[in-house]
C-alpha cells in the first residue's frame, strides 16, 4: 500500500478487490473515503506535520494541573481512569473539533456520566462512576480505576452528584491561549504515537 497513490487506495476502498475478502464500500461518500485514506497515511507516518495552534508544553502543564483534565482522563499513560483515554483523540478530530469538545461538551443526562457515592450498612463509602447497574447490584469504577461490585441490599444510600463529570466552563476559565495550548498538547501526543489505535469514546464521555 505504501507504493500506491492516494487515488489507487481510494478506488480499492470504493470498489473492493474481486476474489478476496476486501468488500466494496459504495455506501461511503467520497469525502469519507478520503478521510480513510488520510488516516491510513497517518499510520505510515507520511503525512505532513500539523501546524500546532499553541504550545504543547504549556498545554501539558495545564492539562495535568490547572484544568484538572488528568483527574478523569488518561493521556500518554498519565492521569485518571474515570473518563476516556485521550492519547489518540486528536488523530480522528481536528483542532477546531477538539476545542469545541472542551468548551461545549455534549450534555449527558444519564447517571452513568456523573459521580456517585455509595454508602454500605457498615458505613463504608465508595465514590466513582457507575459502569453497570441492575435491580440487585451495582458495578462502580473508583477514581483510581478500581472496580467495586456492590449488592444493593447492602447499601443504605446511593447519592448522585448533580454535576456532570466534564466541566462546561472551560471556555471562560482557561481563555483562548490556554485552550490552544491544550489542543496542541493533545495533537502532539497523538502524533507521537501514530500506531496506537484510539479507544472508542462514548458520546457521554
Amino acid at each position: 500500500m505504501q507504493r500506491m497513490s492516494d487515488p489507487q487506495i481510494f478506488r480499492i476502498i470504493e470498489n473492493g478487490i474481486a476474489g478476496t475478502g476486501m468488500p466494496a464500500f459504495h455506501a461511503l461518500e467520497s469525502s469519507q473515503i478520503k478521510r480513510v485514506v488520510a488516516y491510513l497515511r497517518s499510520l505510515q507516518g507520511t503525512t505532513q506535520a500539523v501546524k500546532l495552534p499553541g504550545d504543547p508544553e504549556r498545554g501539558k502543564t495545564i492539562f495535568l494541573g490547572k484544568a484538572g483534565c488528568s483527574l478523569c482522563h488518561m493521556i500518554a499513560r498519565q492521569g485518571g481512569f474515570i473518563a476516556s483515554d485521550l492519547s489518540g483523540y486528536a488523530r480522528t478530530h481536528t483542532a477546531d473539533q477538539i476545542r469545541s469538545a472542551i468548551t461545549e461538551p455534549t450534555p449527558g443526562g444519564g447517571r452513568q456520566v456523573r459521580l456517585v457515592t455509595a454508602t454500605t450498612r457498615g458505613g463504608e463509602k465508595y465514590a466513582g462512576r457507575v459502569r453497570n447497574e441492575d435491580n440487585f447490584s451495582l458495578q462502580l469504577e473508583g477514581l483510581d480505576g478500581t472496580f467495586y461490585f456492590l449488592s444493593k441490599s447492602d447499601l443504605t444510600s446511593l447519592e448522585y452528584d448533580p454535576r456532570a463529570l466534564m466541566p462546561s466552563d472551560y471556555g471562560s476559565t482557561l481563555g483562548p491561549r490556554a485552550l490552544d495550548d491544550v489542543v496542541s498538547y493533545l495533537i502532539s501526543v497523538a502524533s507521537a504515537n501514530p500506531q496506537q489505535a484510539p479507544r472508542k469514546v462514548d458520546e457521554e464521555e
